[in-house]
Parts: C-alpha cells; structure tokens; sequence
C-alpha cells in the first residue's frame, strides 16, 4: 500500500484529490476494492468503532456487543444472541449507496477484478457486483447446525421463535456469519489475497484496518497506486498514495459522475 507521492487531506484540495482518482481508475485495468462497516453507513446501517458505531451506542447492554457477537456465547445464550442479531445486525431494506454503485460498473466495465470486503449486508451483490469476496460471511446465507440445510434471510426474519429452528429437524438455524473466536474461511482468505497482490490499484474504503486478520491483506498489495477513503485515521494513512476523509459513498457518485457512468 506504499506510495511515492502521498496526496493527503492537507496537500490537495478535495476536487483535486476527486479528479486523481478518477484518472487512475480510468488507467486502470485490475482494480480491487478493500472495503469494511463504513462502506455502508450512507445506506442506513451502522459501522462498529465510530463515534455512533454499535461498540459505542450498546454499552448500555448487560453484555458488550463483541462479547454477544461470540460463538461461546451464541452456543451458551442464543436467544439474547438472536435478539441482537436480529435488532441490530439485520437491514433488509437497506439499498447500495454511490460506493457500491460505482464498484458494480466497473467490474462490468471488466476494470474492477473483485471486491473483498467485512461487510456482510449483501448490498455490493444487491448492487450488480458478481465477483464479492465475504471475509466475514454474509446474513443472506443460514444453515442448520444439524442437517446443514440452507435457509435464506426471509425464512429466519419470518421465524416465529426468537432463536430460529429448522422446520427438518429443529436443529438451530446459525447466520453464515463469521463470529468472534471463529476462524474465517481459508479459501476466501487466500483468494482475497491473489486477489489484492495482483491488482494495479487498490481501494481500501470504510474500514479502520484494524480488525486482524482482515486489515493485514492490504500489505500483500504489490503495486504503486493505493487509495484510503475513510472518514476516522488508520494506521495506514501514511503508506496510502492517496487518502481522503470524506463520506465514501458521495466520493464515489462524483467520482462515477467525472467518468461519465
């Protein structure tokens, strides 16, 4: 994620920084997009860490939300598990916003190679995007933990019981989520990382890169364009070649807008 000449808030005017952008999309032919929680925040859901994220407005709770979002602890008391879940985890009527827009494009222009992301709302593939690499799993996928059938979102919202049971064999229906104390999905992993090291530009968007082993993917990133758009500092602010602390979402509909799509 190195670059020669960092353009940062305090060199470039926003335009400027809109316009290089733009221009090294427009020179590029393998684009990959690294994105987390604030790749969806414009679009009505919540991030984790931010002033307004879920880890700061539920320590009101009798249990911190990584301590509820633990697999000994969905094991132990899933009915408060899918309490939460359901409340706070959950936005089905979400729609993609300008960021996951303007990725979708790209990649049927065939210039963006994947988009590897934290997310698990579904709102890069609600947008058009094919090739979405989940690191953590997705809320549209479920599956019962005995019969290992697989159930859609709207059979678990639908669920007449706080903690969802297959109607085979009324074994527990678990969300396809990747949970603290769970191991993520070594394919998916490995084919984040090909992925990133092959591509000639990288956008990292709306993650603090600090949730391991998912922020370490950027560094296998080989070439000499990388892009930050996050609205909090990361530790990798100075090692991008061009960062800004705006709202992703309207960066990328200007953005789409100068490229005339």
């Amino acid at each position: 994620m190195y670059g020669n000449n960092p353009i940062t808030c305090g060199g470039a005017h926003k335009v400027q920084k809109i316009e290089t952008l733009a221009s090294w999309i427009e020179q590029s032919d393998n684009i990959v997009f690294f994105g987390g929680a604030g790749t969806s925040t414009e679009s009505g859901i919540p991030d984790f860490r931010s002033a307004a994220g879920l880890y700061q407005t539920e320590q009101h709770s009798p249990y911190p939300p990584e301590v509820m979002l633990s697999r000994s602890f969905f094991v132990k008391m899933p009915d408060i598990f899918f309490d939460f879940y359901r409340s706070k985890m959950l936005h089905p009527d979400a729609k993609p916003n300008g960021c996951h827009r303007l990725l979708a494009k790209l990649e049927a222009m065939g210039k963006l190679k994947a988009v590897v992301t934290q997310n698990i709302d579904g709102l890069h593939q609600k947008a058009g995007s094919k090739e979405v690499l989940e690191l953590h799993g997705s809320i549209h996928r479920n599956y019962c933990m005995d019969c290992r059938r697989f159930f859609g979102l709207e059979q678990v919202m639908a669920s007449k019981h706080v903690v969802p049971r297959c109607p085979y064999c009324q074994g527990i229906i678990k969300p396809d989520v990747v949970l603290y104390e769970e191991a993520l999905d070594q394919q998916v992993l490995i084919s984040s990382m090909d992925a990133i090291t092959h591509a000639d530009l990288l956008i990292v968007g709306g993650t603090s890169l600090t949730v391991h082993p998912a922020a370490e993917l950027v560094s296998y990133f080989e070439g000499s364009r990388s892009v930050l758009l996050n609205m909090d500092p990361t530790p990798y602010d100075r090692k991008a070649s061009l960062m800004m602390n705006d709202k992703i979402g309207e960066v990328m509909d200007q953005v789409s807008g100068l490229l005339g799509i």
